[in-house]
């Protein structure tokens, strides 16, 4: 459930910590107490900001538009940045009507790990390979990978997404949104329902993430890249 943080000034010198979207959450504090829940709420209203710093504290550019934050992200995992996100991502979706998070392999699957941990809900990726213990019926979308520059075909045992299920698809990148569009396609033909899109980092400069705005998915990437070049990372929302 998503839940923000909004302290004020009451009587008698107490806080109060006001419901958010419905949430019906609400504690009062004592004096004593005013501190720690500036810093939470701080803590819980900078996350973005932390990514994006984290991005252009660590993150490289590199020839053909290529952003690398494997340092973070996807190789070196920094399990309490994702824990971040995964709260920033529930500000945006109903985690409550969620049944089930859906990835793709490899660099996905941190990520939408700790998210499942973090809402309580299970958690499929789809295989890039069909393997031995694979069996039953599959789904199947034909993508293009522009990381390893041939088609890819995105696998799914028919077991673990069923008709009705409310998904949300999770990633940690998106650039031409080839990966993303596989996995909506997946959910269409299990017949469920795709809640939406979370994604930590979008290259919007390649169009992925608004060709599927353009087609009504419900998308929230955490810092959308405008611009890259070597020294120089601007954002969408800073331009």
């Amino acid at each position: 459930m998503a839940r923000t943080f909004l302290p004020r000034r009451r009587s008698r010198d107490y806080w109060e910590i006001g419901k958010a979207q419905g949430t019906g959450f609400a504690v009062s504090c004592d004096i004593g107490s005013r501190i720690f829940l500036l810093q939470f709420f701080i803590i819980r209203e900078g996350n973005m900001q932390e990514l994006k710093e984290r991005i252009l504290k660590e993150g490289r550019v590199l020839p053909g538009d290529i952003i690398k934050v494997d340092g973070f992200l996807n190789h070196r995992v920094d399990c309490e940045l994702m824990s971040h996100i995964a709260d920033e991502f529930a500000k945006y979706f109903d985690i409550d009507n969620v049944d089930l998070l859906l990835t793709a392999e490899a660099s996905g699957i941190a990520l939408t790990a700790v998210c499942a941990l973090r809402f309580g809900k299970p958690m499929v990726y789809a295989k890039k390979a069909k393997s031995d213990n694979i069996e039953g019926g599959l789904f199947k979308s034909e993508i293009f990978s522009y990381t390893y520059k041939k088609k890819v075909t995105l696998l799914v045992a028919k077991d673990w997404i069923k008709p009705g299920m409310r998904v949300l698809v999770v990633d940690d990148f998106l650039a031409r949104g080839e990966a993303l569009r596989g996995l909506c396609e997946i959910v269409e033909q299990a017949g469920a329902e795709l809640v939406g899109i979370g994604c930590a980092i979008e290259k919007g400069f390649q169009g992925g993430g608004d060709r599927l705005r353009e087609r009504g998915v419900n998308l929230h990437s955490l810092a959308i890249i405008e611009k890259a070049e070597p020294g120089n990372i601007v954002f969408r929302d800073d331009e």
